[in-house]
């Protein structure tokens, strides 16, 4: 049994919002929605820089790619310690270390030599960035009530998209005073962003050393990542996970800001981060009806839309030479992006449940979508280095629609007595939200 903090209790079946009022956002979950803007904020100001600082230490785009990938795979292989940490020492604790760590490798990263050093550095950070994603799902997935999980998962990528929106622009402008006063501005961001959980949730942090220690509290039951595993929607999430990783996590980071500088010149350093920046505006208009479309019609519908469309611009971005149409597949894929996000992330809180420990399924959907992000600026920088960059972004596009492939067998029935407040459900089952969409 976990030894966390117990949980509020919410009602685990979908009310009608004619009769009930809906339930409102949990403290905890709003702490980290302010946090997550600030890590947000930070890492959109690097993202553009980070594979032209690469390139700086005379480099190629496969190498400067792996700046990327490093970052992901050691997010992938520290991920599973993650979830182990989250179960013994709790979310909050291990969310402040993870924040720190990344600020201290983050502050690394300016003071970097030699590619060799900004690969470790790099690296280095991945290990503390997957504590603090793993622990920030899990809580988000034990504290979100079922009837608005798309909601919360809505706010929860949108302030993380209102960073991603500021940031990249930040970077760009940054650059001319030199590639290395970003990281130190990024490092100082995560500080003010683990300062914000250190003391918002500390009675939080209080409740759980209480419980270890006098071992009186109410427990909190732990999934099995064998019963996650019997249901279809895990595993259809876990390569929608894997393909959005690729796309949105991996070349879009690695190879947007490549390929702009490549493609328009002397705009290039700015439109890269302008990239970015509209991207992330694409995916918080999706994001402002996403939640409720997840909430109202189930989780399958807006990630098959979500993910065509954005694979569908993925593929298309790399073979466009002129800025306006650059922006517009820009703001297209962000907007395909943004609409499956949230669906995604309810899907796996379903299958966690409501009140339950998550941690070691967190890991193994965060290992999917790192394991994408790792691969995909690697391989798609080689095809960039010997096919061009059209055809590294067409390759990536495709690979995005196995993820559609993936949900398209699995089956979501809404309840006879749902309304359009009510989250779309299978038959029920053994999953504490009554799902069971085993096959």
């Amino acid at each position: 049994m976990s030894k966390n903090a117990s949980t509020p209790n919410f009602p685990e079946k979908p009310v009608n919002a004619g009769s009930e009022k809906l339930p409102s956002v949990p403290r905890e979950i709003r702490v980290l929605v302010a946090a997550a803007f600030v890590v947000a904020l930070g890492f959109g100001l690097i993202a553009p820089i980070l594979p032209q600082f690469a390139t700086s230490f005379n480099v190629g785009v496969a190498a400067a790619s792996v700046i990327v990938s490093i970052f992901a795979f050691a997010r992938l292989i520290f991920a599973p310690v993650s979830g182990k940490l989250t179960d013994w020492l709790g979310e909050p604790t291990v969310y402040v270390t993870g924040v720190l760590i990344v600020a201290a490798s983050t502050i690394l990263c300016g003071f970097a030599q030699s590619y060799t050093q900004l690969l470790i550095f790099r690296g280095l950070g991945g290990l503390g960035s997957t504590m603090f994603t793993v622990s920030a799902m899990a809580l988000i997935a034990r504290m979100s009530p079922p009837q608005i999980r798309g909601r919360i998962a809505g706010l929860y990528s949108g302030s993380f998209l209102l960073g991603n929106v500021a940031g990249p622009v930040l970077g760009s402008l940054a650059a001319g005073m030199g590639f290395r006063i970003p990281f130190f501005i990024y490092g100082g961001a995560l500080v003010v962003a683990a300062s914000i959980v250190y003391f918002s949730l500390s009675h939080s942090r209080r409740a759980t050393m209480k419980t270890a220690a006098e071992k009186a509290a109410p427990t909190v039951d732990r999934i099995p990542l064998s019963e996650a595993w019997g249901a279809a929607s895990f595993k259809a999430a876990l390569v929608s996970g894997f393909t959005n990783g690729w796309m949105a996590f991996g070349v879009r980071m690695s190879l947007i800001p490549l390929f702009a500088v490549a493609a328009f010149a002397s705009q290039g350093t700015l439109l890269a981060g302008l990239a970015l920046a509209i991207f992330a505006v694409g995916n918080g208009a999706a994001l402002t009806v996403a939640g409720r479309l997840t909430d109202t019609y189930g989780r399958r519908l807006p990630i098959l839309v979500g993910l065509t469309v954005a694979s569908l611009a993925t593929a298309a971005i790399g073979w466009v030479d002129t800025i306006p149409l650059f922006i517009a597949l820009s703001v297209i894929g962000g907007l395909g992006t943004g609409l499956m996000g949230p669906a995604q992330q309810a899907a796996i809180a379903d299958v966690v449940g409501q009140g339950r420990n998550g941690g070691k399924v967190m890991a193994t959907f965060q290992m999917a979508t790192d394991f994408g992000s790792i691969i995909g600026p690697i391989l798609a920088g080689l095809i960039a280095d010997r096919a061009g960059f059209g055809w590294a972004f067409t390759v990536s596009g495709a690979l995005g629609l196995m993820g559609v492939i993936a949900w398209l067998p699995v089956k979501e029935k809404r309840p006879a007595a749902a309304t359009d407040s009510s989250r779309a459900i299978s038959e029920p089952g053994p999953f504490r939200d009554g799902l069971d969409d085993r096959q």
